[in-house]
Order: structure tokens, then C-alpha cells, then sequence
């Protein structure tokens, strides 16, 4: 790193800073081949990620602020974090387990969102190990934290492999059963962070199925097929190329909001997701996850209204999130995969977004 700057322009200096008592920092991870993550404990956040594009140029490829101020008071708190105790949707911000009713902050129209008020986005995480390409975190969540039951330990490691992949490994245990579902929520734009438009990118999906959801994005129960819908990415698609079409999962989302069902062979299959690819810079990234589905979102209530990183702003669209996780309001819907965790039972899961061009 030259100086106190990290590849990607940030100020290692303007990290620094006690939060609830704790310290925050910025922490660099590279590779042999030259690429970069940098992350903050606070949040436990990928604050840059930089890998080559087809000219050999390293381009920041996700959006994120330039200083742990601006991710204290941010309009978007989820940029590059882990959400959690439980990311995405409980219907009504309550749920019961054991016969033991518990009451959770609403946060998101009717529904609470994201862990809550004070979600694992916006706690500072404790740094126990760092290398050149590896930093291992880790987040005692008290039990009764926003609500929730049981101490619950989780150990986060973000790996930079020699192969220009960011492998994201989770483990968690608890002394009294509760529920867990948790994602990393990395706004990306492959043409590089500040890019306007992630319309112009191309997916594809190892998907046949989604959960349609209501007007508040809670899911009705039975996946539906995605064949004939603007939602089919099992061929290759751009996403702007039906996302403004009158197809009311669409209306309801204000663009794609919704969680796809991964074609897995068993429950907790390490599988492929699928690729994303932008046309500007030739980056790929191909996608793999032990969890059973990813929310896909295409940061359609994005503002623009702040500058980013290098100054950059992020209108509407200017992002797409991949994020692989259990699905939403799953506590309410017995046939979907459990996200109850028993004090016997060890979490883990494992997301792995690999670059190439």
C-alpha cells in the first residue's frame, strides 16, 4: 500500500475511529495478481474491491463511502455489509419459537428488515486475525439483541484467493435456540463504482424458480416458475431489458427485489448461482453458495443524492446486489428451509464471487 492509501484512493486514517466504545479501522487484503479488498469492522463491510477489467485497468467494482463517518450517517447502511441476525424480511416484526412469542423492531414498512434497528450492518465487529489475504471477524450478539433469543457467536472470514475469488465463510452457535439467516449485502456495478446504469449488465441464474412476494415483499409461500416471466435469467438476460415491465412482481419491487430458488442437489450444496458480466469492462463474476437462495436487487430505491467514493454519486440503479441467504419471513413458512439454530447445532455457510474478465 503507498503511503496510507489503499489502491482503491481510501483513506486508511479516515477509519479510525472509536464507536461504541470500540475501534474501528480499515483492513487490506491482496493477492499476487495485484487485486485488493478493503474492509471495515464496522459492519464488517467490503469497503472497495478491485480487480482487473479486460485491459489489465483494476476497477473498483462495488459502491461504499471513503470514511467511517460517512458510514455512520449513510442513507444507504447496508453498502457491503453483513446483515444479520437474520438479512431480509419478518412479516409483521414478530415471530415465535418454543411457544415463546418475540416482538422485533419494524423497520421496513410493516415488516423489520436486516436484524432490526441495530442490525449486525451497524455493530463493530471484533478483528482476530489479519494476513495479506485473509481477516477473520468475529460478533458476540447478546441474547435478547433487537429482540432476539440466545447468545450468539459469529466468526466471519473474508478470503482474497490467488484466483481473484472474494470467499465469504460464516459460522455461528448459540445457547438457546434462535433464528439466523445472514448475507453479505455488497452493492455491485462491474463497469466500475459510479457507473449510472447496471441495466446495460448480463445475468444468468441457476434458477427455475422464485418467491413471488406481496406489495410489502413478504413472500406468499410456494415458489412460482420462472419460465415466461421477466424473472427467467436460466438464459442469459440483461437486467434492465425487462425491469420496467408491467409484470406486478415488478411493479411491487419498483424493479427486481426477490429472492430466487438456487437448483441445488442437497440442502446445504456448495453450487454454482450463476455469472454477471458488463459489457463496459469485460469483469465477470461468477457466483457459488452453500445457501438455498440469493436475492437478487437492483438498488431501485437508490437516491443518488450523496457522493460515494471518489466523489462519485449512485442514482437509482446504479447497483445490483447478489444476496445469497436463506428466504425472507422463513420463520413463518414451515416449508421453506429452516433458519432455526439450536444451541447443539454449528452454523455454516459459505458465498464465493470470483472475477475474471
Amino acid at each position: 500500500m503507498n503511503g496510507m492509501y489503499s489502491k482503491s484512493g481510501l483513506l486508511v486514517e479516515a477509519f479510525k475511529k472509536i464507536v461504541d466504545g470500540k475501534q474501528t479501522g480499515l483492513y487490506t487484503l491482496t493477492n499476487k495478481v495485484g487485486s485488493e479488498v478493503t474492509i471495515t469492522n464496522y459492519g464488517a463491510k467490503i469497503v472497495s474491491l478491485m480487480v482487473p477489467d479486460k485491459d489489465g485497468i483494476l476497477t473498483d467494482v462495488v459502491l461504499g463511502h471513503p470514511s467511517i463517518d460517512d458510514y455512520l450517517t449513510s442513507e444507504e447502511p447496508y453498502f457491503g455489509a453483513i446483515c444479520g441476525r437474520t438479512g431480509n424480511r419478518i412479516a409483521n416484526g414478530r415471530f415465535t419459537l418454543e411457544g415463546e412469542e418475540y416482538i422485533l423492531a419494524v423497520n421496513n414498512g410493516p415488516n423489520s428488515l436486516h436484524g432490526g434497528i441495530k442490525g449486525f450492518n451497524a455493530v463493530v465487529w471484533e478483528v482476530k486475525n489479519v494476513s495479506d489475504t485473509r481477516i477473520e471477524l468475529f460478533y458476540l450478539s447478546a441474547d435478547g439483541e433487537e429482540g432476539f433469543p440466545g447468545n450468539l457467536s459469529v466468526t466471519l472470514t473474508y478470503t482474497l484467493t490467488e484466483d481473484n475469488a472474494l470467499d465469504i465463510h460464516y459460522s455461528a452457535t448459540t445457547d438457546k435456540t434462535t433464528i439466523l439467516n445472514l448475507t453479505n449485502h455488497s452493492y455491485f456495478n462491474l463497469s466500475g463504482q459510479g457507473d449510472e446504469y447496471i441495466g446495460d449488465h448480463l445475468l444468468m441464474l441457476n434458477a427455475e424458480s422464485y418467491l413471488p412476494t406481496d406489495e410489502t415483499a413478504i413472500p406468499y409461500g410456494d415458489a412460482g416458475p420462472v419460465k415466461g416471466t421477466p424473472m427467467d435469467f436460466t438464459e442469459p438476460h440483461t437486467l434492465g431489458e425487462r425491469i420496467n415491465d408491467d409484470f406486478e412482481q415488478l411493479v411491487f419491487g419498483n424493479g427486481y427485489d426477490h429472492t430466487f430458488v438456487l437448483n441445488k442437489n442437497g440442502e446445504d450444496e456448495y453450487s454454482y448461482v450463476g455469472i454477471c458480466e458488463s459489457p463496459k469492462t469485460g469483469i465477470k463474476m461468477e457466483m457459488f453458495t452453500t445457501e438455498p437462495g440469493v436475492q437478487v436487487y437492483t438498488g431501485n430505491w437508490m437516491t443518488g443524492n450523496f457522493a460515494g467514493k471518489k466523489g462519485r454519486h449512485y442514482p437509482r440503479r446504479s447497483a445490483v446486489c447478489f444476496e445469497t441467504q436463506h428466504y425472507p419471513d422463513s420463520i413463518h413458512k414451515p416449508q421453506y428451509p429452516s433458519v432455526v439454530l439450536r444451541p447443539e447445532e454449528l452454523f455454516e455457510s459459505r458465498t464465493t464471487y470470483r472475477f475474471s474478465v
